[in-house]
């Protein structure tokens, strides 16, 4: 049975202890065995499919196609890495340099040890698996601590894994934050986080405790940049599709459209219409509309009113919606302007489907804008313009960007790393990235046999100095074709 522990802190070290000890046995398992446990999760993961369904839709009200996009998710890493596990732990050779010349050079990677993963609730099948996915590939032990805000869907993740895994190489634990604070008391060798500032503060405190290495996603103020030569109906809907999606409350929606000003009326009217045709095609309302989720607790829902009340109180204009009902904590799809940098909503990240929309006049406005935020997770460039794709690119930065769609970066090509950069987070997600956020990528010389390369102890010769003279004078850009001829002689002959 999988250890599940419900407000148990007295538990958790002994937990820790069972999974460091089983951790050296795992680490020598096979690329098969690892694909076996991979594929084994999948299986009991889409067999608890209509289960999962029906606790995210109590827990959110998410649409079941959106839901099923997080289980597609799973299944795509999963599969990714049972097809490519074999390769990724392979020695992999590394060509040789003027100074390893004669000798094999090579990385081996090795599991860290023992991983935990502090999964946040807003997509929490595949915030809880996917990164797991690359420890397993790693060949570590690992705790998965869910969000107690999504507490029927921790309960069916402690489930499925329970019918795979053994306590003492996978355990899911389950409580508030008292667990978590005492899980980040453990020397775990690697901690995934994704979620907020605060905690990801305190999940980086905790790590340099131990020396853990830290894969952090965190989000941020994401901006959509529009420009006047973009297709704007386009823009509207992918934009507004994306800042609504989930109630707003994912990592990589976009915070605020910054919109050339020639077309910006044009925009914010055809977002009206979009958000429409989407959302509300019969008449009946935002409220009934399947696709709409709904904020996670009232908790949030009144971080996000104080919110929207401050922006109001200071001046900003509802363009489209701004309805409220804290009792089905629903908040309508909602476009702000009119906006200004005191208000608290141009400061902290929304996480509701609210869409902040301002003009810029020059490319210096929109450098000026971007960078005074932190960082952030996400930016997404509209233009037809292709320069003025180049220019956006060179000039802001973000952990990934999108050109002419929205929110697509994630979870839909397993090649691409996933994370962000500085405050909106450290590492990357993502097929073999994570499976080297698992892995400790161990450098390995060695020497060969049959050549006299006495010289480079002492006492130093001539021929040394003249040697150590002619690279730091002449250089040692020897082209690299060359150096693995000349080596893989030198290795022939060191075997013979």
């Amino acid at each position: 049975m999988n250890a599940v522990l419900k407000q148990d802190t007295a538990s958790v070290a002994a937990l820790f202890q069972r999974l460091a000890a089983k951790a050296p046995e795992v680490a020598q398992t096979t690329a098969e065995q690892r694909a076996d446990k991979i594929r084994r999760l999948l299986a009991a993961t889409l067999e608890a499919r209509p289960a999962i369904i029906a606790a995210v839709q109590k827990e959110l009200r998410v649409h079941p196609i959106d839901i099923d996009g997080q289980l597609l998710m799973v299944k795509t890493e999963a599969e990714f890495a049972c097809r490519n596990l074999a390769q990724w732990m392979k020695p992999e050779p590394i060509q040789p340099s003027m100074m390893t010349l004669g000798k094999k050079s090579y990385i081996r990677y090795e599991p860290k040890g023992v991983v935990l993963n502090l999964a946040t609730w807003n997509a929490p099948i595949a915030i809880g698996f996917v990164p797991l996915i690359g420890a397993i590939a790693a060949g570590c032990t690992m705790v998965l601590k869910p969000s107690e805000l999504a507490p029927h869907c921790s309960q069916l993740l402690a489930d499925i894994v329970a019918k795979v895994f053994g306590e003492d190489e996978f355990a899911v634990v389950q409580g508030g934050a008292e667990v978590a604070q005492e899980l980040l008391r453990q020397p775990f060798n690697h901690i995934f986080y994704i979620g907020g500032h605060a905690v990801g503060r305190l999940v980086m405190k905790a790590a340099a405790e131990h020396f853990a290495s830290v894969t952090l996603e965190m989000g941020g103020k994401n901006p959509a940049i529009v420009d006047r030569s973009a297709d704007l109906e386009g823009a509207a809907q992918k934009i507004g599709w994306g800042r609504v999606a989930n109630a707003g409350q994912v990592c990589l929606a976009p915070d605020y459209a910054l919109v050339h000003e020639s077309v910006l009326k044009e925009f914010v009217a055809a977002l009206g219409r979009r958000l429409t045709a989407m959302y509300n095609p019969d008449g009946k309302g935002f409220e009934q509309s399947p696709e709409l989720a709904r904020i996670v607790n009232a908790r949030h829902f009144q971080r996000v009113k104080g919110l929207l009340d401050d922006a109001l109180a200071k001046g900003a204009k509802v363009e489209f919606g701004g309805q409220l009902n804290e009792s089905q904590l629903f908040v309508a799809p909602t476009v702000l302007t009119n906006l200004r940098p005191e208000m608290r909503i141009m400061q902290e990240e929304i996480f509701a489907p609210i869409l902040c929309v301002l003009p810029f006049a020059s490319r210096e406005d929109v450098v000026r804008e971007t960078r005074a935020h932190l960082k952030p997770l996400a930016s997404y460039i509209f233009a037809k313009d292709r320069e003025f794709i180049d220019w956006a690119l060179a000039h802001t930065t973000s952990g990934s960007t999108v050109v002419n769609h929205n929110v697509i970066q994630s979870g839909t090509n397993t090649h691409l790393p996933f994370g962000g950069v500085n405050a909106s987070g450290i590492g990357r997600l993502g097929g073999r990235y994570s499976f080297l956020e698992c892995s400790n990528a161990r450098s390995v010389v060695e020497d060969g046999k049959g050549f006299d390369d006495q010289m480079m102890f002492p006492p130093y010769s001539d021929k040394y100095r003249q040697a150590l003279d002619w690279m730091l004078n002449k250089g040692v850009n020897v082209p690299a074709g060359m150096l693995r001829a000349i080596n893989a002689v030198m290795r022939a002959f060191s075997r013979s």
